[in-house]
């Protein structure tokens, strides 16, 4: 997209740049992450407003380290370096960095030495406030111009700034939640010194993205594979906002979707929207596939590979359409170009309809590339969507098969949709919905002794899950109030037949995974 004031950010390979876009976006600004490598042509085709440099696990003084383009520098735009990105900039201006013996990790105290436009607002001299080191390297003497502004006990240049250039350097991470005024920081960059308005909204995105669509497209036709997920649906009615008739959506249904998803796709899509669907009723074909496989990542790729296989099968009955749209986000984009430039880890192998431009000679639109998941769920409120759906817990691609660890079939995928929905019912009637980010039952490959009524049991064992987290990347188990799991567990061993005994699952994410597989 074409974002006139914009901030563009260098990623030196922090685990936490993505952080640094959501902060400037929640003060209304637009950003964009770029490698280093490819900082030099962003910048140019950019024209950015300003520049945040990132942090990163490179040591400035080793040889062949990575720099910033030093066009950056010589724009006359402002520049704020973040840890490794203060160390860099502070090196490119003649300044130097030494290797720390011990470093600074965890929380810290800077002091406010001088006053400087960056707290503007919020900080006074002679106070001392919270923020989150993670450094090894220091700089030890300033590039010319540059003023101490703040300093800690490892720190003695814990921010520094050169007011006259607008450049600024911070050796912590304000972009973490650990930083409580770290948001207010980056929004002072974005606004005070950078001086943009704030005013990107999400109603300005749609209405520059449907004119981008309707370029992209033309007169041509739209196939978008629906998931039963916020990004998909969220996609779906984005483009038919701005093709109306020329897209049609396929919904393929395998039978290990929650329970009522299938019926309220349908009923918003067709109902509500009007928008052509395709509903594709597959659960012989999943099920089949899936008996007796019990590995995870078996399980991933079958149900990937079967999903483009049904999908391209309905597309080509379809026939005509030279365009696949998919519901592919910001992380996803930004996660897909190698900070070190060779291939990355995969972890999971991730269910979305990847392959199908190259084998069915189609082109993609991906409206949502540019955005994170809350700004998706934004996007949606603001095209209609009803709040009930915007507002769903992730759900993973492959669905109930990955919340049954071991075989799936028929009857354990019907006895964890009746858990699950208790479950979530429950939590929704005690008004905890939108504080947990996600919640889940487990049916697990395990069996229990247990006694109901006068007679012995031995059935299923049900996890529960719950976690709050900001962006998924760690999480904490959600503590519920008292009385509140003993209660589901009731309702749930008396409801659903097949299950005897209940747990929830305490793990934080690390050492733990949110989803079981």
């Amino acid at each position: 997209m074409e974002h006139p004031d914009n901030i563009l950010i260098v990623d030196f390979g922090s685990q936490v740049t993505q952080l640094i876009a959501r902060r400037v976006r929640e003060a209304g600004v637009y950003s964009e992450v770029v490698p280093f490598q490819s900082a030099a042509d962003a910048f140019a085709r950019l024209r950015p407003k300003g520049v945040i440099l990132s942090g990163g696990p490179a040591s400035v003084v080793d040889h062949n380290s990575p720099r910033a383009p030093q066009a950056i520098f010589e724009a006359g735009i402002p520049v704020l370096g973040i840890c490794y990105g203060q160390q860099v900039m502070n090196t490119q201006l003649g300044g130097r960095v030494e290797k720390g013996m011990s470093g600074e990790f965890g929380l810290a105290f800077v002091e406010v030495d001088q006053t400087c436009a960056l707290f503007d607002g919020l900080w006074q001299s002679g106070e001392k406030h919270q923020v989150w080191m993670s450094h090894g390297d220091h700089v030890a003497a300033l590039a010319p111009g540059f003023a101490p502004v703040a300093s800690s006990p490892g720190a003695p240049f814990a921010i520094t700034a050169d007011e006259a250039r607008r450049f600024y350097g911070m050796q912590f991470h304000p972009e973490v939640v650990h930083t409580p005024d770290g948001a207010k920081l980056i929004a002072n960059f974005a606004r005070h010194v950078c001086g943009l308005a704030g005013d990107w909204t999400m109603a300005e995105f749609r209405s520059v993205k449907i004119a981008e669509i309707r370029e992209q497209v033309g007169d041509k036709r739209v196939i978008c594979g629906l998931s039963g997920g916020v990004d998909s649906a969220v996609a779906a009615v984005l483009i038919h906002e701005a093709i109306g008739e020329q897209l049609t959506c396929v919904f393929v249904d395998g039978g290990i979707l929650r329970e009522g998803e299938a019926e309220q796709v349908v009923g918003l899509f067709r109902g509500a929207y009007n928008i052509p669907l395709v509903h594709v009723q597959a659960q012989d074909l999943f099920m089949d596939g899936l008996a007796g496989v019990t590995d995870p990542e078996a399980k991933r790729k079958f149900i990937g590979k079967t999903f483009i296989d049904v999908f391209e099968a309905e597309a080509k009955k379809i026939g005509g359409a030279d365009f696949l749209a998919q519901g592919t986000l910001y992380p996803d984009v930004i996660e897909s170009v190698s900070f070190t430039g060779g291939p990355s880890v995969t972890i999971k192998s991730h269910h979305n309809v990847g392959g199908l431009p190259e084998r069915m000679n189609m082109k993609l639109v991906e409206p949502l590339r540019e955005l994170f998941k809350d700004e998706v769920r934004a996007l949606g409120r603001e095209l209609g969507l009803p709040d009930v759906f915007v507002g769903r817990h992730p759900f993973p691609g492959p669905g109930l098969a990955i919340r049954i660890p071991g075989e799936v079939t028929r009857e354990r995928c019907d006895i964890l949709r009746k858990a699950d929905a208790i479950y979530l019912e429950e939590i929704r009637n005690a008004g905890l919905y939108d504080t947990i980010w996600q919640a889940f039952a487990v049916l697990l490959p395990v069996r229990s002794v247990g006694v109901m009524g006068d007679g012995r049991t031995y059935d299923s064992v049900l996890a529960l899950r719950a976690v709050t987290s900001v962006d998924g990347m760690t999480a904490e188990a959600f503590e519920f109030p008292g009385g509140f799991l003993p209660r589901v567990a009731t309702r749930i061993i008396n409801e659903v037949k097949g299950i005897n005994r209940v747990t929830y699952d305490y793990t934080s994410k690390p050492p733990g995974t949110i989803e079981w597989e």
